[in-house]
């Protein structure tokens, strides 16, 4: 193995379908018009020095390196911004030139430190390599006069020097080292999109600064690591780096934090992870990342990390910790007894969506084929499954249409209910750069997100609903687009069911649902409303985008098939630049649907009641499955209160933490008898769990990630799993304890069974996924090379289903008592409930939950921003620090859900989505006032949680 090295061509490739033909160095290169003269001398393998170029954000020609001479022109002009031109003669190697690159490298060098030998960037430094290839010997100018490298000159203080900055957890910045290239300052702008960095300064007293001077901790950097990647020098470097020395190989692998599945190079020394460097060629990210993927992996080798099985017989005994033949042996000897005495239909399982898509169908199939029953189900329930439901309703799919690449060619942004600078940022710079562009955005959502206003970008339209309220506010979008004439009648006449479009134009016509009428009940100002719509529908391709602020809801089925609507009304579905885009949460979530992981449906959406796919896996697995669906996680958890649930297999998932209405959950984990749970640490749900089985990360294991564009990524094995096993393993042991015949070697054994028994996976091969990258599902026969864009020719149910959709107010409500609204999200330094990302240097920048509450109700309540609050809805109360600002409007607060000390789900209720049992995290009806610290119960949870993570020490047999 050795280091995966990137070609870089020095500018963007050109977008053309011309041509044009070149001559450079004697040999003739054709590329596409537009394309730089250095780019294309690199595609001819001709390696011009360059310095401020990269192919990763555009021509910049300041360095001076790259100059060559073009026959019939004056000068020497810069490759990089050169663009080349039909019958153009170009030299890149003559005396002349090689003159004046040893002079500009003479002058970098002249203020630049010597310390090669001992710097972290020491066989990985462009600036090295380029002196190098420019054939520098000497240094003509000394290193006595003006410069930024020495402490002091002269006996005195140098004013001009500036000490390394080390304020950020991650990654070091030397002034000293800088030769002001300006990468690091146009990857932050072109590529992040946050503007965090510039060049203070001129001439001889430049150089790069984060914000107005600060460090960079308290600037507006967000640790994406672009800068980090750009850097030619040893100026911005990585710490693990400098801890650890620069890697000796690498391996292609998948982030498995969320529904963006980008693409890294794992850099090794040996089977230690030197750094995470984004992958260029990862279809999801384009060579980019965020603070989660590039740096947060720690949490593989915390201390926290259980590494040997467990078991007790008590919640309220320590744990013990044996082996792992002995822990299965025990769990399988348990859940054996638990259907002897209760009957099959008392075990079931949970899958994971931070699993790989073979070890969730490898639970699944345990869950069938092993205990007899359908009752399997998936974090999924609590997130997306109303995207499956109202998606398969509408289009005939479960998934959303389109590729990240999509949003590249479209016009006119619809985000409703997410958050992308913070739940998925490498989309969001991609977005960002579209909106630079042109593009045109409407936001939907209760809060001032950072995409209503942020640098170069401002929304047309920001619509602040009360939360809620999505149906109403989007049934008004509809209106306005009908009654003004504004849908694409072609389209829908062509591609949909006329007759439904005509009932649900005539529903949504009705002047009760038009933006005046609906004021009283979403807060909405009318003109804004109508303005979005006419913005939608006229303004060019229309994609939408929504995340949890969609689905969570009780009407979240509701609001995803008036999204499909809406698309389908407007002609925005088919092509590139349009669809209906769910922002799925967690690296898998996708791809645990796929793989079956609902009590209802088998791999693939099919269901369990369906005949002939039934007879697929009972011919493959060789039982007989049973044809009723099983219990959704609410159903288990009433089950085991009412007593006849009484086993549960838990992969990967923490539902004490993740779930709504905590007590309730956790008086259903305490009245079963046998709670596995198979994680990376101790979570929330392991308080009540009798089994632990220790899993593996993602740098443990090989399989196969699906992110939210339906893109089935590689995910490869870089070091051997501390705990012993994959988790596929694991799963496979459980059962064969459990006494099925498993004899899978390889996840791609797994793989091949999903193929063989799911059409939409039918040709996706490892083979396939090594070769091409990723592929995008369906990939069959009649795509075998994946599908970017769905329901292109057609949809896939055959004529696109337009449904009322009536509103219908949550019972959830406010009053008196709890006069307010909670509405929760995610933060982007840490990730879903933070088992992972709390442990590592993450907490530098969120340390617990605060609740926004806006001025007007702080004043209101005698609140100051920094005071601990008391949160108190129908459910439950919670206390945590208050932070004030008008983000959010009067009557709405948010908090997010990270932290387990906070436990915000002890407040959320038990009201559900009306179709797929989907939680209503997004409404909760609370009040809010002061308080001295922490709530009696959250001491109590504190308490019981120490009590049961008790270890009793290892005692090993006598030699």
């Amino acid at each position: 193995m050795s280091l995966i090295k990137e070609v870089d061509y020095g500018t963007p490739a050109a977008q053309s379908d011309k041509t044009v033909t070149l001559k450079i160095d004697g040999k003739d290169v054709t590329v596409p018009e537009g394309t730089s003269v250095m780019r294309a001398s690199m595609e001819a393998g001709i390696k011009v020095p360059k310095l401020c170029a990269t192919d990763m954000v555009d021509a910049f020609g300041s360095c001076r390196l790259c100059l060559v001479e073009v026959e019939g022109r004056n000068g020497t002009p810069a490759s990089c911004t050169t663009p080349a031109v039909d019958g153009m003669v170009v030299h890149t190697q003559t005396d002349r030139l090689k003159k004046i690159r040893k002079g500009v490298m003479e002058l970098y060098i002249s203020d630049h430190p010597l310390d090669c030998l001992t710097c972290a960037a020491n066989g990985d430094c462009e600036l090295e390599d380029m002196a190098g290839a420019v054939g520098l010997r000497d240094v003509r100018y000394g290193y006595d006069g003006g410069n930024h490298v020495k402490v002091r000159q002269n006996g005195e203080e140098n004013p001009r020097y500036m000490a390394k900055d080390e304020t950020n957890p991650y990654f070091t910045y030397d002034p000293s080292k800088c030769i002001v290239c300006s990468r690091c300052v146009r990857a932050c702008e072109e590529v992040q999109g946050t503007f965090a960095l510039t060049i203070e300064g001129r001439g001889f007293e430049s150089r790069v600064s984060p914000g107005m001077h600060e460090d960079f901790l308290d600037s507006e950097c967000v640790s994406c690591g672009a800068c980090v990647q750009a850097c030619p020098t040893g100026t911005l470097q990585e710490k693990s780096v400098i801890e650890i020395g620069q890697p000796e190989h690498s391996v292609v692998t998948t982030c498995a934090y969320c529904g963006v599945g980008c693409s890294f190079k794992a850099e090794m020394r040996g089977e230690e992870l030197v750094r995470m460097v984004p992958y260029k060629d990862g279809k999801a990210n384009r060579g980019h990342s965020c603070v989660k993927g590039r740096f947060a992996y720690g949490y593989a080798s915390h201390k926290d990390r259980i590494l040997n099985p467990m078991i007790r017989e008590s919640v309220d005994d320590p744990w013990q910790e044996v082996s792992w033949e002995e822990a299965l042996r025990y769990t399988a000897d348990k859940f054996k007894g638990i259907q002897a005495k209760y009957g099959k239909g008392a075990l079931g399982g949970i899958t994971s969506s931070r699993c790989t898509n073979e070890e969730t169908f490898l639970v699944q199939k345990l869950i069938r084929a092993g205990f007899g029953n359908n009752n399997v189900d998936t974090c999924a329930r609590v997130c997306h499954s109303p995207t499956g439901y109202g998606l398969k309703t509408t289009f005939g799919t479960s998934a959303g249409t389109q590729d990240f690449d999509s949003v590249e060619h479209t016009d006119v942004v619809i985000l409703i209910g997410a958050n992308p600078t913070d739940g998925h940022p490498v989309f969001a710079s991609r977005l960002k750069k579209r909106l630079r562009e042109g593009a045109k955005l409407i936001v939907i959502d209760p809060r001032r997100i950072d995409l209503v206003r942020s640098p170069h970008i401002e929304a047309v339209a920001h619509l602040p609903l009360r939360p809620g309220t999505n149906v109403a506010v989007l049934t008004s979008l509809a209106h306005v687009i009908v009654t003004e004439g504004l849908f694409d009648e072609a389209f829908v006449r062509e591609r949909c069911d006329w007759d439904e479009f005509q009932d649900w134009a005539t529903f949504v016509s009705d002047p009760k649902h038009s933006p005046e009428a609906i004021n009283l009940i979403t807060g909405v100002d009318p003109e804004i409303m109508r303005k979005a719509a006419r913005e939608f529908a006229m303004g060019g391709n229309g994609a939408i985008y929504y995340g949890l602020g969609v689905t969570e809801h009780s009407q979240g089925s509701t609001t995803v098939m008036a999204i499909a609507n809406l698309a389908m009304a407007t002609g925005n579905i088919g092509r590139p630049g349009v669809g209906v885009n769910p922002l799925r949460g967690q690296n898998n979530v996708q791809g645990a649907c796929d793989m079956g992981s609902f009590p209802h449906e088998l791999p693939g959406y099919r269901h369990i009641q369906d005949t002939a796919t039934r007879d697929i896996f009972e011919d493959i697995w060789g039982v007989k499955l049973d044809d009723e669906p099983g219990l959704r996680i609410p159903n288990m958890l009433d089950a085991a209160v009412e007593g006849t649930f009484k086993g549960i297999y838990i992969q990967g998932e923490d539902i004490l933490q993740s779930d709504p209405d905590t007590k309730h959950v956790a008086a259903g984990l305490a009245a079963m008898e046998c709670v596995v749970v198979h994680d990376l640490f101790l979570n929330e749900t392991a308080n009540y769990a009798h089994v632990f089985l220790p899993g593996s990360t993602f740098l443990e294991k090989d399989g196969t990630f699906t992110n939210a564009e339906r893109r089935i990524n590689r995910v490869r094995k870089v070091m051997t799993p501390l705990n012993g096993f994959a988790d596929w393993e694991v799963t496979q042991n459980l059962a064969r304890a459990m006494g099925l015949d498993w004899n899978y070697t390889h996840p791609s054994q797994v793989m091949a069974e999903i193929a063989s028994t799911t059409p939409g996976f039918a040709n996706v091969t490892y083979d396939l996924l090594d070769r091409d990258g990723s592929v995008q599902w369906p990939c069959n026969d009649k795509a075998p090379k994946g599908t970017p864009v769905m329901h292109m020719d057609g949809f896939v149910r055959g004529k696109g289903k337009f449904v009322v959709t009536e509103y219908v107010a949550t019972d959830e409500r406010t009053g008196p008592r709890f006069p307010l609204l909670l509405t929760t999200g995610r933060i982007l330094s840490q990730y879903n409930v933070g088992a992972q990302t709390r442990r590592t240097e993450n907490t530098t920048w969120h340390q617990e939950d605060l609740l926004e509450i806006h001025p007007h109700d702080a004043e209101q309540r005698g609140v100051r921003d920094g005071d601990w609050i008391r949160l108190v809805s129908r459910s439950g109360e919670t206390s945590l620090r208050a932070t004030i600002t008008d983000r959010v409007a009067p009557g709405v607060v948010y908090t997010t859900f990270h932290h387990p000390g906070t436990q915000a789900n002890v407040i959320t209720t038990d009201f559900t989505d009306w179709a797929t049992n989907c939680p209503e995290y997004k409404v909760t009806a609370v009040q809010v006032s002061s308080s001295n610290g922490p709530s009696d119960w959250q001491v109590e949870y504190d308490r019981q949680a120490e009590q049961s993570r008790r270890i009793k020490p290892r005692v090993d047999a006598a030699e």
